[in-house]
């Protein structure tokens, strides 16, 4: 990760602080694993690199924003401009970072962008996002703290997501991110709260898991998933 990605990070974090966002955001994706290295340190294991573009976060559904925060206005003299894809969707891209909003999905789903009308912008509708919002840790970043969903289902939701991708780069390192990520757990010590988050997820949830985990190289974690509680 480039220095110029991460102050830039810490810049949006700064501003959406001062906003008042970060206590109705969960911050999502790759990201998080910069943010977990408190959560960490004391176990001494090395965290996966990361390398992405993308900064989610994670709107819980209903949203609770009490003030009206023009997000693109936020963020405009840092270089982000908004794009709006073909369906609606609006992003805001830098040449370094695009930032996205999220909402889990309800239903049998939409296609349409979810309206925030107070962030001035519009949220993707996906799956399985409910599992980052249920079991949070909050990580302290300079003089404020911010949401994060905790490694154990953060790592499960990177394993389901694996299988759904159509890139299949993308496929590979959200794979291997669950896996370091799920050992670095194990090595803590936090075996039990990675079998107990995945005892709690749906079973057609569970199984997609089971399916993309090696039978080879990960049977280790499959073993211990497959355990009782």
């Amino acid at each position: 990760m480039e220095k110029s990605q991460f102050d830039l990070c810490l810049n949006i974090l700064r501003r959406f602080n001062r906003a008042g966002l970060l206590d109705h955001l969960v911050l999502i994706g790759s990201w998080c694993v910069v943010f977990y290295e408190d959560y960490f340190r004391s176990s001494g294991v090395d965290l996966p690199s990361l390398r992405t573009r993308d900064i989610d976060f994670l709107v819980p559904r209903p949203s609770k924003f009490k003030e009206v925060v023009d997000v693109p206005r936020l963020v405009e003299d840092l270089g982000f401009t908004v794009v709006r894809n073909s369906n609606g969707l609006l992003r805001l891209n830098h040449p370094d970072l695009i930032l996205e909003f999220l909402v889990p999905e309800r239903g049998a789903g939409q296609d349409d962008p979810v309206a925030l009308p107070k962030l001035g912008m519009n949220a993707v509708a996906l799956r399985f996002l409910t599992i980052l919002i249920d079991d949070v840790i909050q990580a302290d970043v300079e003089d404020f703290t911010i949401t994060l969903p905790h490694p154990a289902p953060f790592a499960l939701h990177k394993l389901i997501i694996a299988q759904r991708r159509r890139n299949k780069d993308k496929s590979v390192k959200d794979h291997q991110m669950a896996v370091d990520l799920l050992r670095a757990l194990i090595q803590k010590g936090d075996a039990t709260r990675i079998k107990k988050t995945f005892h709690l997820l749906p079973s057609p949830w569970q199984k997609k898991v089971l399916q993309v985990l090696d039978p080879t190289t990960d049977l280790d974690l499959h073993t211990l998933l497959t355990s009782p509680v």
